[in-house]
């Protein structure tokens, strides 16, 4: 920036500086008289010859002389218009200088400005960073805790499956249990006549006849042949239900999906509200290198949705399950005629926690569990459903090859 302010008085010696001098001295000698001289204001020689007696001109710029032009050998006229001369390449130096002054006061003025935008700029980067930065940390806990909570979710619904399915598999136990108790009470019985017996082994046929041993025996066989049943349907109920669980497997093996259809479907069977069924098509597969509970849990969801969409169009109503294998993969195909969906319900239909059913009724993540589990398995999943009519969810694993 320039050592001069806008308002500066200047003088002589400023504007004729030894660069200005340097040029304009040469000049005026070839002009003028060799005793030349410009003096400044105080009379200080600033450039040329000061005779002793020459005479002076002042070079005035505004009211007052800022210096002299002197000279004893040239005419007053001469002198006079060497004066004039000089005072307008003084103005013209004058302008160029303010405006000069003028310029960098301005440059300086705004680069003083950005600097303190800068630097405002930069307070407030840092402002914005610190802010970015704690929102994302406010971020992170936030969504930790929602994954926290969702997972909790996850685990309040299979626990809910899970309480389902201890509900249903007692009640299928309790029958074969009860049966087989009260034939076990009525064999007792028949083996108290047989105590009878003994003590009336004198009276013969008679004896025999009164008991009605005949009867007792041919009903005895029966008792036992019918809790024989009664306790293989437990074994069975039993190791359906392993198989669900998936409890003794490793954790990826080479399963039959069909297999996996079959115990889903028989540990829902005992959970069928009247009037709904379920019916399997399933043709020959290939062995799949998957997650068996996995798929369990994945057909369980899928088999409940549409023994739930049934109830809720209030109507009788059929479950199919059909299985299918080409060369590219393995397709799975369940198809309920329960309620249905249109199209906004079916878009967000493996949303998690997105449900149609009423507030408390479901927490909306069977279909998104399914969903996650069928990606997993690196399959897809889609879904066909109109209102009133049913819904059919088409799903696909492929076989690789090689």
């Amino acid at each position: 920036m320039s050592d001069f302010a806008f308002d500066h008085e200047w003088h002589l010696g400023e504007l004729l500086d030894a660069t200005a001098l340097a040029r304009l001295g040469p000049a005026l000698s070839q002009l003028l008289p060799a005793d030349l001289a410009i003096l400044d204001f105080d009379e200080r020689l600033l450039w040329g010859v000061l005779a002793p007696n020459a005479r002076r001109q002042p070079l005035v710029l505004e009211l007052e002389a800022i210096g002299f032009v002197a000279s004893a050998a040239a005419s007053p006229p001469v002198l006079d218009s060497l004066a004039q001369l000089l005072t307008t390449l003084l103005r013209a130096e004058l302008r160029f200088k303010m405006a000069s002054t003028l310029h960098l006061a301005a440059v300086a003025e705004d680069f003083e400005s950005l600097k303190r935008e800068h630097a405002r700029l930069l307070e407030s980067e840092m402002r914005y960073r610190k802010l970015s930065e704690e929102l994302e940390a406010r971020v992170k806990t936030q969504v930790a805790q929602l994954e926290e909570r969702q997972q909790m979710l996850y685990e309040a619904e299979k626990l809910a499956s899970v309480g389902q399915l201890a509900a249903g598999m007692a009640h299928e136990i309790n029958n074969p249990l009860g049966f087989v108790r009260s034939n076990l009470s009525t064999f007792k019985i028949y083996l108290a006549q047989f105590s009878q017996l003994k003590a009336r082994l004198a009276e013969g046929n008679a004896a025999w006849a009164a008991l009605d041993l005949d009867f007792t025996l041919e009903d005895g066989v029966d008792l036992l042949a019918e809790s024989a049943k009664g306790i293989d349907r437990i074994a069975r109920i039993v190791s359906d239900l392993k198989g669900f669980s998936n409890v003794d497997r490793a954790t990826e093996e080479f399963a039959d999906i069909n297999t996996c259809l079959r115990h889903a479907v028989s540990v829902i069977e005992g959970q069928l509200p009247p009037g709904i069924s379920l019916k399997l098509d399933l043709l020959p597969l290939p062995n799949l290198v998957c997650l068996p509970g996995h798929l369990n849990q994945l057909f369980f969801n899928i088999l409940q949705n549409g023994v739930q969409a049934i109830q809720d169009a209030g109507r009788p109503g059929v479950v199919r399950i059909s299985s299918a294998a080409d060369d590219a993969g393995i397709t799975v195909q369940i198809h309920d005629d329960g309620i249905g969906m249109g199209a906004a319900q079916r878009e967000k239909a493996f949303q998690p926690f997105y449900t149609t059913r009423a507030v408390g009724a479901g927490a909306g993540l069977g279909l998104s569990t399914a969903h996650n589990i069928v990606l997993a398995h690196s399959g897809r999943i889609e879904i066909d459903s109109q209102p009133d009519v049913g819904t059919t969810l088409s799903i696909f694993f492929p076989i690789p090859h090689g």
